[in-house]
């Protein structure tokens, strides 16, 4: 196909994959593998001269193509692992503890008793780690192996995408061409990008478009010189040279003869040359730095393991003070810190580790979010405490549009189709109805001509594209366009019977009902504009001769441009109620010479110097004006399924959703009110552009006189605004109960994420489905992908993956607040459990004259910790106060978590007070209850421990599964089988007499009875807020 070899385009790279790197860009530095090796492209970005298809004629180094999401390699990876570990203060302790039972002045028992559990949480950590990575390392194999064609002296070879270089000439392939290709252009999408779905168009380099084959580009003397990397997706400087032509030919290059990595093309086959890889690419460098996220749960936990380190030491001393510091007093306060080391319970991070596995399965596994996956399981309670949800436009909340014509006439179908028939039914009388019927015409044609659409043919299987594009097949028919509203219209204009077959640059063909084609052609065409409003054409009917222009715009500026009407503006009002983007068409019909006038004075315009816009401008207004109104469209966005019913759930949860979206304010806008993100109560602020400090300061005061207002501000005016008043504008805009971002860029999202984390200090999720969406989704505390029409790049780089968006209201409603709540009550009863066995070896050491002596030795410590009591307390994590149908029925119940209820510092000191009087009830009941030996405190003692813990675990309980009564009875049948081979503890015969028995009963009863009595209390006069839709 000819246009195969000649649609010749500038490429950045072809992967259209995520990329993570390790670490941030600027547009100053390109960070290298160390920072004085030049090895990996390292040093200053610099402009650079690529000679096409010759790739060692390069000046400098560039970085591979390569995309490395791992955190380690095979070298760094247990070094790294065990690292991460122990730069924390929680596993550096008991690594401490362990290595110090070597020195005999402080050994307290046998070194497994310290040196097992710790192995055992450092196992699991590794294998977690270990599948982490695995997982990350075949993800991305797979990308850096995608296999693509690059043209060489040796023809068409296959390449891997990690052996692409800077100056190879590459090959974009699309299973059809359409008819403009042979004028080189194709359409391109980059809504991985910046968020915009619209197509856009990318031209050639010229000279190039001479050539008789693509394999000619190799033959050619000629090289591109580009600016150097940086950030800007919307700006590309740089000039194409061939040298061996006489004389030498040069050309501008822009972002109009880009392409860049991360966007798709539309159609047709483009050879391209690489002038950046990657971490130079555009999309890689608007990637912000991914960084390893703690849980706000994770950092409280160790607040609290803080405050447990700072009660041992004083319980260490206070004991050493209590001997008046005799002896070697410092050895002393080492042995009490190790005997007591178990108020800093080990067990505590592997349990909640374990913990986020089981709440990571669960997720995967609801049968209500299908396709749900977990890519971080370490963060799962952040879900549980979200105050600010960030949501693209994209995927999630728009789908789908359709089309709503309104017009002066009935029956749009029946006229257009069957004109004959309506006038035959009135002979007599049929001035009016032939009036409406040819309104009705132009109005169908006007639709059908105003527009930048394209059509395209693909070959269907059965038709190839050559004959689908002779004939105008319809099955093989694809519109491209860049606005998808513009697709819909044409669309909608060939469901009534007038067909969009054909168009090149300069002209455009249309089918009649009846076959008939009517070619127009394309005289002027003044594109849509933010300023203006509008977009025109002026077009040559080429049966009649006839000059038409045509014009279609938002209403407000239509208004004073067409001629005066009774019903334009009531009907705008009503098509605005129901939520669609209000289009008004009109047309005005030109003599040729008025059109020769206007030509005149408009190419004058365009070669002004000065003021070209302003004069420009000027000359088409001048034809703007009393123009006949033929009719309004309306353009929807059609929501997915259950959208409405999801922004409900979550701001009845106490969430606020904000919008930032790539889109034009119009559209976010319409979107916003349309999936009622802005409720109908609600006034919306737009704020105005403002590019300086004074514009800045006079809109923020006008916004501050507003009250619960929904916010919409562009990309352009948020900069000068966090720029000169970023304390100000955050603290007005987070009082707003929604706020829409448009025109975003995606630093600017993953930057609003950053700065209300820090002015407000709660937990963020973003969402998104778009590459665009990488930055926000790694920035914010939660990051949750939509696995959409836009790829799989957000759902990769996130936290969570989700199908749909109605997916999220049961995220974070049922997992998250199963999942924090779960946590909390696991985490306070493991700290309970070691505060109860630390607390009776301290009532011990007291009683026998402050000795470090151990109370429990060697496999009596770790079981207790183990199997004894770890089924029962893990079982925690299968608990929940409420249904899921309730947890979703009620939103309000996740309000209660998001100030930190569960796990607090009044909860943690009721557990602490419940573990000093249960650890004292049993120590001193032993004492004060044993015969003669030592062993039988030891049976008391220990057994009315285990009796205890699992009979709290009962007391906390709310909602029994069978997997809980099985950990219950397991663990008991555990202890009573180990007694046999304990005997070096705990007197055999002793604990099956009788005496034991009521011993072991009446301690267990006195430390329990008045929990129960207490639990019941509280639950019969004030009952939590969830018992009360249980009841």
């Amino acid at each position: 196909i000819e246009c195969c070899s000649t649609a010749t385009t500038m490429t950045d790279n072809i992967p259209l994959q995520p990329v993570r790197h390790k670490k941030r860009h600027d547009n100053k530095r390109r960070d290298g593998c160390c920072p004085w090796s030049r090895c990996c492209g390292g040093g200053d970005f610099r402009p650079r001269t690529v000679w096409l298809g010759h790739p060692e004629k390069r000046e400098q180094r560039y970085p591979r193509n390569v995309i490395n999401n791992q955190k380690y390699n095979f070298f760094t990876f247990l070094p790294g692992v065990l690292f991460n570990q122990f730069k924390y203060f929680f596993n550096l302790y008991f690594l401490l503890l362990a290595c110090s039972q070597f020195v005999n002045e402080l050994r307290l028992g046998a070194l497994y008793t310290y040196w097992v559990p710790l192995g055992f949480v450092l196992i699991i950590t590794i294998m977690r780690e270990a599948v982490e990575e695995m997982r990350c390392f075949l993800r991305d194999k797979e990308v850096n192996s995608q296999i693509y064609s690059k043209l060489s002296t040796r023809g068409t070879v296959k390449v891997k995408s990690s052996g692409i270089q800077v100056g190879d000439l590459i090959i974009v392939e699309k299973t059809f061409v359409p008819d403009f290709c042979h004028k080189g252009s194709c359409f391109l999408r980059t809504d991985q990008l910046d968020g915009e779905t619209d197509w856009k168009l990318r031209l050639p380099v010229a000279c190039t478009q001479r050539l008789p084959t693509a394999a000619d580009l190799l033959q050619i003397r000629s090289f591109v010189y580009a600016e150097e990397p940086n950030i800007d997706i919307h700006n590309f400087i740089g000039t194409f040279t061939r040298e061996d032509g006489d004389p030498p030919v040069s050309e501008s290059l822009s972002i109009e003869n880009t392409l860049w990595a991360s966007t798709v093309i539309a159609s047709g086959t483009v050879v391209g040359v690489v002038i950046y890889t990657g971490k130079e690419l555009r999309s890689v460098m608007n990637t912000s730095n991914p960084r390893h996220k703690i849980g706000l749960f994770d950092l409280e936990v160790n607040c609290l393991t803080k405050i447990l380190f700072g009660a041992l030491v004083v319980v260490s001393l206070v004991m050493v003070a209590l001997q008046h510091f005799a002896g070697r007093w410092y050895l002393q306060i080492f042995r009490f810190l190790l005997l007591f080391s178990n108020i800093v319970p080990i067990s505590l991070r592997v349990n909640l580790d374990m913990g986020k596995m089981v709440y990571s399965w669960m997720i995967k596994k609801d049968s209500k979010i299908p396709g749900t996956g977990v890519r971080a399981s370490t963060i799962p309670e952040q879900l549980g405490r979200i105050s600010y949800l960030l949501t693209d436009k994209t995927g999630m909340i728009s789908c789908l549009r359709f089309l709503i014509l309104k017009n002066v006439a009935l029956h749009i179908y029946s006229l257009w189709r069957k004109p004959s028939q309506s006038a035959s039914r009135a002979p007599g009388a049929t001035k009016v109805r032939k009036t409406i019927s040819s309104r009705v015409h132009e109005a169908v044609k006007a639709i059908a001509l105003v527009h930048n659409v394209t059509p395209a043919y693909e070959s269907n299987g059965v038709t190839d594209q050559a004959e689908a594009e002779q004939h105008y097949e319809d099955t093989c028919r694809v519109y491209q366009a860049s606005s998808p509203d513009e697709v819909s219209l044409v669309q909608w204009t060939e469901s009534v019977g007038l067909t969009l077959v054909g168009r090149d640059q300069s002209s455009m063909q249309l089918r009649t009902p009846s076959g008939q084609i009517l070619t127009f052609t394309i005289l002027q065409i003044f594109p849509f504009t933010y300023e203006s409003k509008r977009m025109g054409i002026i077009v040559r009917d080429e049966s009649t001769g006839e000059i038409t222009f045509y014009l279609k715009g938002a209403d407000v500026v239509m208004a004073g441009i067409v001629q005066y009407n009774d019903w334009l503006e009531e009907e705008c009002g009503n098509m605005a109620r129901e939520g669609l983007r209000v289009l008004v068409v009109a047309k005005k019909s030109l003599t040729e010479e008025q059109y020769q006038d206007f030509e005149a004075r408009y190419v004058q315009a365009k070669l002004s110097v000065h003021d070209r816009s302003l004069k420009v401008a000027t000359v088409i207004e001048s034809l703007e004006m009393e123009m006949e109104l033929l009719c309004l469209t309306g353009v929807e966005d059609q929501l997915q399924a259950d959208v409405r019913p999801t922004l409900e759930i979550l701001r009845n949860a106490g969430i606020k959703v904000w919008m930032l979206t790539g889109d034009k304010l119009e559209t976010a806008t319409c979107t916003a009110k349309n999936a009622h993100l802005v409720t109908r109560n609600q006034d919306i602020h737009v704020f105005r552009p403002v590019t300086t400090r004074s514009e800045a300061h006079l809109e923020l005061n006008a916004f501050r006189r507003k009250h619960d207002c929904a916010l919409v501000i562009s990309g352009d005016s948020l900069e000068v605004c966090l720029k000169f008043y970023e304390y100000e504008f955050m603290e007005l805009a987070c009082q707003c109960p929604a706020v829409v971002c448009c025109r975003c860029a995606p630093t600017q999202k993953a930057q609003i994420v950053r700065l209300l984390q820090e002015r407000t200090g709660k937990l963020t999720c973003a969402v998104g489905d778009g590459g665009n969406d990488v930055s926000m989704i790694q920035e914010a505390d939660c990051g949750v992908g939509v696995e959409g029409k836009e790829g799989k790049q957000a759902s990769l780089a996130a936290d969570f993956s989700i199908t749909q968006f109605k997916h999220l209201g049961r995220l974070l409603m049922v997992h998250g607040r199963n999942s924090y709540k779960r946590s909390a009550a696991l985490s306070q009863f493991v700290i309970h459990r070691s505060l109860c066995i630390s607390t009776m070896q301290a009532v011990f050491s007291s009683v026998f004259y402050f000795a470090s002596v151990p109370l429990y030795q060697g496999f009596l410590i770790i079981g207790y910790s183990t199997i004894y009591t770890m089924f029962p307390v893990f079982s925690l994590v299968l608990d929940k106060d409420v249904k899921s149908e309730v947890a979703m029925l009620y939103p309000e119940l996740y309000k209660d978590l998001l100030k930190g209820r569960p796990l607090s510092f009044k909860t943690f000191l009721l557990w602490v007070l419940i573990s000093i009087y249960q650890g004292s009830i049993i120590m001193y009941g032993a004492l004060l209850l044993f015969e003669s030996e030592f062993v039988h405190i030891v049976a008391i003692s220990f057994t009315s421990l285990i009796l205890t813990e699992l009979l709290m675990v009962a007391l906390t309980v709310q909602t029994w599964h069978w997997l809980m009564i099985v950990a219950e009875l397991l663990s008991l049948a555990c202890y009573i089988a180990s007694l046999v081979f304990l005997h070096e503890f705990i007197d055999l015969y002793f604990i099956t007499t009788l005496s034991f028995v009521w011993k072991v009963t009446a301690i267990t009863l006195v430390s329990c009875l008045p929990l129960y009595i207490l639990k019941y209390l509280r639950r019969r006069f004030s009952p939590p807020s969830y018992s009360k839709l249980t009841s």
